[in-house]
C-alpha cells in the first residue's frame, strides 16, 4: 500500500550515483522530493527527469531537495544523469526494498521484469512527513507537477 499524506516516511537506504549513501535520517531538516521511475534511457522517465533538470531553480529557491530513485544500478544511473545533464540527485534501490517500502512497485511490469519502480512522487518535509503522494498506475503518465509545486509553496507558508 503506497504512503499516505501525513505518513512518516519508512526507514530507507539508497545508495546514489556518486556512491553516497541516503537514508530517511539523512534527508531529515530539509523538505525532499522523491520521484520514482521505472527505468533510465526511456523516454518517459527521460521527458520527466529532464523537466525537473529544467526547473530545478524553482526547487533550489524552495529548499526542496529533489532525488530520483529506480530499480536500475547505480552505474546506469550514474550514465543516464551525465547522459541527461541531470542536476539533481539519482539513487538505485536495485534491491527494490524503498520501492516497497513506498508502495511504489509494480508486482510486474513489461516484459516480465518484476519489482519495478511504479512512477510516483512523494513530497516529504523538513521532519520527515508525507505532504503529497502521488503513485501512478501507467508508466506513460507523468506526475502532477501542478499539484506537487501548490504543495511545495505550502511548505514555505507554514514554515
Amino acid at each position: 500500500m503506497a504512503l499516505s499524506i501525513g505518513s512518516n516516511v519508512p526507514a530507507f537506504t539508497v545508495v546514489d550515483s556518486e556512491k553516497q549513501t541516503i537514508t530517511n535520517e539523512s534527508i531529515k531538516g530539509q523538505a525532499t522530493l522523491i520521484l520514482f521511475f521505472p527505468a533510465a534511457f526511456t523516454g518517459v522517465c527521460t521527458k520527466e527527469l529532464c523537466s525537473v533538470r529544467d526547473d530545478i531553480a524553482k526547487y533550489n529557491s524552495a529548499k526542496v531537495n529533489v532525488i530520483g530513485i529506480s530499480t536500475d544500478t547505480l552505474f546506469t544511473l550514474a550514465k543516464f544523469k551525465q547522459d541527461q545533464e541531470l542536476n539533481f540527485t539519482l539513487a538505485s534501490d536495485y534491491n527494490k526494498e524503498v520501492c516497497e517500502a513506498f508502495g511504489s512497485q509494480y508486482v510486474e511490469f513489461v516484459f516480465g521484469m518484476k519489482g519495478t519502480a511504479r512512477r510516483s512522487a512523494f513530497l516529504i518535509d523538513a521532519e520527515g512527513v508525507v505532504k503529497y503522494a502521488e503513485v501512478l498506475e501507467s508508466a506513460g503518465d507523468i506526475p502532477n507537477f501542478e499539484a506537487i509545486n501548490t504543495a511545495i509553496n505550502s511548505l514555505s507558508v507554514n514554515a
